[in-house]
């Protein structure tokens, strides 16, 4: 099983940047697409953007295509989420998952088989 760990979030302006980590345990990380969702407060759990499991492929919501960028470092299990241009509408709770597959993306959320525990973005207007 993987655990992953959340980093990066905090308070930012509107326009500003942050870099999300998701820090993954156990030898298997590299083998999988891993995806970014977030939630935010009455409202469900929506996908961000995602990424097969070498890197190769990504996919993105069309609400962040164009500002934010999703990466991964297999050497480090490590996969990231560059967010620029933040609005107030990304404000919400983000969460890194690992999906069971590794030649695609899926944007539903029960596609996932592991979830960090999710790290707050607030984007101040």
């Amino acid at each position: 099983q993987v655990q992953l760990v959340e980093s990066g979030g905090g308070l930012v302006q509107a326009g500003g940047s942050l870099r999300l980590s998701c820090a993954a345990s156990g030898r298997t990380f590299s083998s999988y697409s891993m995806g970014w969702f977030r939630q935010a407060p009455g409202k469900e759990r929506e996908f961000v953007a995602g990424i097969t499991w070498g890197g190769g492929s990504t996919y993105y919501a069309d609400s962040v295509k164009g500002r934010f960028t999703i990466s991964r470092d297999n050497a480090k299990n490590t996969v990231y989420l560059q967010m620029n241009s933040l609005k107030p509408e990304d404000t919400a709770v983000y969460y890194c998952a690992k999906d069971r597959r590794t030649f695609v993306i899926a944007q539903t959320p029960s596609s996932y088989d592991s979830w960090g525990q999710g790290t707050q973005v607030t984007v101040n207007s």
